[in-house]
């Protein structure tokens, strides 16, 4: 009976373990161990995922990764890790909470009082939240349009200066493919009108990385010729803290670890494009490209629209301005 029960199991697992390495060999993977010495970093989410495993990359070349997190406890954490795989890069953990818009503001002062060079902003940290449990911020923005969009506006917005004063410079901007489900209704940014649950997967984070990828498109076309690089990234579907929030019923776990075998990432493996697209010098030839998923350049199933980009844009900067916090 053992026998035969090996000779059943036994190809399938092969078979499915050839079918990963498969997958993993078309995901992209960064090499380049070019020194990163007198570069300064900020990722911001980078005490776990892909924002943690970005900086271990970084570090590992002599760069300075500076940690803006919501956690600062979790950050240290992150770097005695870090420290074990190596000595080399140094990283400073600052308090950045992206639900609130006094935290921004006091994360951006800081950096623009302590740092006179800026040379990439990664906007990493994001959230994902079922919509039933979705929420409000103190600031009054639906949790997921502040968090994963707006949050990281304003503080690109704030340290745009001293990225421009450090150039050539770089801008990253974590997206996702799922903003080709995503839409942009100025009438219902915060969700007032609620969502339509049944035709997309979590509309509002789909809305919100499709918000993520138009801005990364506006903000090309304003820092042209400025010395600033601006990238889209999607990682790939990661196994990372975004997940925490999901749950499963029973009936479904068989369904999930069948679709995760072949295409859910490691957070390592996540990153490789974030650092391709932060660090390779090979871009700077490539002027037209600008958003990228497995370390090359993806050409996205959303047709963008010039005018809802340059809308986008001012709505969002007349949200900023009725706050009256900057």
């Amino acid at each position: 009976m053992i026998s035969g029960f090996l000779c059943v199991i036994l190809p399938i697992v092969v078979t499915l373990g050839i079918l990963r390495k498969y997958r993993e060999s078309k995901w992209g993977k960064f090499e380049s161990q070019d020194s990163l010495k007198g570069k300064v970093f900020i990722i911001t989410g980078a005490n776990s995922g892909i924002g943690k495993e970005t900086t271990r990359c970084l570090v590992q070349r002599n760069a300075k990764v500076i940690m803006a997190c919501r956690d600062i406890k979790s950050a240290k954490k992150a770097i005695a890790d870090i420290r074990t795989t190596t000595a080399n890069g140094e990283m400073i953990p600052l308090y950045l909470d992206l639900q609130s818009l006094d935290s921004i503001k006091t994360f951006a002062n800081i950096i623009l009082q302590d740092f006179p060079k800026i040379h990439v902003l990664i906007n990493n940290a994001g959230i994902s939240i079922p919509c039933r449990q979705s929420s409000i911020t103190d600031d009054g923005f639906e949790i997921h349009f502040q968090v994963n969009y707006l949050g990281h506006f304003i503080l690109t917005k704030l340290l745009l200066a001293r990225l421009q004063e450090s150039a050539p410079s770089r801008i990253v901007i974590l997206s996702s493919t799922l903003h080709e489900r995503g839409s942009i209704d100025f009438e219902n940014l915060n969700g007032e009108n609620g969502f339509d649950l049944k035709t997309r997967f979590n509309p509002p984070y789909c809305n919100s990385k499709l918000m993520d990828t138009y801005f990364a498109y506006e903000l090309r076309n304003k820092l042209q010729n400025s010395g600033v690089s601006v990238y889209a990234v999607c990682p790939g579907w990661c196994k990372t803290g975004l997940m925490r929030h999901s749950r499963l019923t029973w009936y479904k776990w068989p369904i999930f670890l069948m679709v995760a075998i072949f295409f859910m990432r490691s957070s390592y493996q996540g990153c490789q494009t974030v650092v391709y697209c932060a660090t390779s010098e090979e871009l700077e030839l490539q002027k037209e490209d600008w958003f990228y998923r497995d370390c090359q350049k993806y050409k996205s199933k959303h047709d963008f629209n010039a005018q809802i980009s340059d809308k986008l844009w001012q709505v969002s900067e007349q949200l900023i301005a009725n706050t009256k916090k900057f």
